[in-house]
């Protein structure tokens, strides 16, 4: 099989076909890029609103989130090549180990951005700082670990 998607240096592995582990997709990420090629090498917080659409029954989740200015999501990069070992970063010229890099080709491809929260309206969190596909299929969304469980007397964390 040839491919095309492989720069001078690079290597992939010779493994299996993708076995992806059990995860649950909680709803998908609208972004204006429809390419790879049109997605900012890393999102920024004054970057273009992105949304992050939950299917209805994780709407509940979503309680408490408001109070916070950041957030981080994580996400599958659906589109991803899993078997590069050694890639060319465009620009760069020599190659670096997988694990060196943010690329979305990896053997799990889990995307991350820390975003800053706009507004929640509905079942669509409205954010900024995305680097992904639009239809990119959404994991998880959690408080920024640099910020502390919020004072909001409306809600008992049992803390």
């Amino acid at each position: 099989m040839t491919r095309d998607d492989i720069r001078p240096g690079e290597v992939v592995a010779d493994v299996q076909p993708k076995q992806d582990a059990h995860v649950r997709f909680i709803g998908k990420i609208h972004t204006p890029f429809f390419t790879r090629g049109e997605c900012p090498r890393q999102g920024t917080q004054d970057g273009p609103e992105c949304i992050l659409e939950l299917d209805e029954e994780w709407v509940p989740a979503l309680k408490g989130v408001e109070a916070y200015d950041q957030l981080e999501v994580l996400y599958w990069l659906d589109q991803a090549a899993r078997d590069f070992l050694l890639q060319t970063p465009k620009g760069k010229g020599k190659p670096y180990g997988t694990f060196a890099l943010r690329s979305p080709n990896r053997p799990n491809p889990i995307g991350t951005s820390i975003v800053r929260l706009e507004r929640i309206s509905g079942r669509k969190v409205h954010v900024r700082g995305l680097d992904c596909i639009d239809g990119t299929p959404l994991l998880d969304i959690k408080p920024y670990r640099g910020e502390s469980l919020p004072k909001i007397p409306h809600l008992d964390f049992g803390t």
